[in-house]
């Protein structure tokens, strides 16, 4: 891709992060109505991603990221895209890394989040219509030459089995985690609300799961997250709060409980929805040792701890916002598409 190229790349979609920044009605009447096709899809968490996802597409990020990389005009590979559903617009990040590199997306959207993307790349191609020629929405992929499918670690089984001949980046589970010292402040507990309860708790950025020193007081904690208490009020999130306190309350499994939130010390990384699990650490170094055994199930951690990691390493209220070169899986999506020509 020439400089020229690039320059109208960044600009064309620069200008389609502010219309997302700053939805029309248009938009606005999208994002009210994808509760009827998804429940967890409320106009709060969907308006969220929609500006999220407009802010990311700044024309100083967008310069800085593609400017890693050497996008030649090459010949352009049909790259197949399975794509989640759990939280809006998920799968719009490889979207946009597939058409930057010049190659054709085969889309295969989620039943749970159809619409949004296909809204999004129809204004694209209003500003932009030669971008008309580098998707297609697809019900079956068929005769692609490369291939990036998210999924769970049961459906990555499959993905490896079908699509293991082409070059492919192919995406299991992961959760986030945050590592807490006790001497965080309320803000800064109050944002991490935010990594916990945002969209519901079904990203793979949201934490699921605390880290504190041993004796830790869950009480300042509590306080300092009540804010976010309206989270209850959600019907499904409700169910999942109900069943799994009945549980915990039949089996005798001693938790915390305030009223919209579980809490309860297990080892394990990923929690079942309305409940963090947590585990404790005796020194900041072991803590890090942790994190560093569970580095291939991390999507990020969130702290203000001075440590070290394989993975993205993200303050409070900040792991919903990862910029262009903020990879899933750690995985330079970027690199493996210019790689393609």
């Amino acid at each position: 891709m020439s400089k020229l190229d690039i320059t109208t790349a960044i600009n064309t979609f620069a200008e389609l992060g502010e219309q997302l920044a700053s939805p029309d009605a248009q938009l606005m009447n999208l994002i009210a109505s994808e509760r009827q096709y998804n429940a967890w899809f409320t106009p709060e968490s969907v308006l969220r991603a929609v500006i999220a996802t407009g802010k990311m597409l700044n024309p100083t990020d967008l310069e800085q990221w593609l400017n890693r990389y050497n996008l030649k005009n090459g010949e352009s590979k049909k790259v197949g895209l399975v794509l989640a559903g759990n939280i809006p617009l998920v799968g719009f990040h490889d979207v946009l890394c597939v058409m930057l590199t010049g190659n054709h997306a085969l889309i295969k959207a989620s039943s749970q989040d159809s619409r949004l993307i296909k809204y999004v790349l129809s204004k694209l191609v209003d500003l932009q219509t030669s971008y008309k020629e580098q998707f297609s929405f697809v019900e079956r992929l068929e005769c692609f030459e490369a291939i990036i499918a998210t999924g769970s670690n049961n459906t990555s089984r499959y993905f490896e089995y079908y699509f293991g001949k082409v070059p492919n980046i192919i995406r299991k589970n992961r959760n986030s985690i945050a590592l807490l010292t006790g001497n965080e402040s309320a803000e800064d507990l109050f944002n991490l609300g935010h990594d916990i309860f945002d969209y519901y708790g079904l990203g793979c950025r949201n934490v699921s799961k605390l880290l504190v020193p041993g004796g830790y007081d869950f009480n300042f904690f509590f306080e300092s997250i009540e804010a976010h208490s309206d989270i209850i009020n959600h019907h499904k999130y409700n169910n999942n709060y109900d069943y799994n306190k009945s549980i915990y309350l039949v089996n005798g499994d001693k938790h915390l409980d305030n009223g919209f939130l579980l809490v309860k010390q297990d080892d394990r990384l990923v929690s079942p929805l309305a409940v963090l699990f947590y585990d404790t650490y005796t020194t900041l170094p072991s803590a890090q040792q942790m994190l560093a055994g569970q580095s291939e199930q991390l999507q990020c951690v969130v702290t203000k701890a001075d440590i070290q990691l394989p993975n993205q390493i993200v303050g409070f209220g900040q792991s919903q916002h990862p910029q262009l070169w903020d990879y899933a899986d750690g995985v330079d999506t970027m690199q493996f598409l210019c790689a393609l020509s």
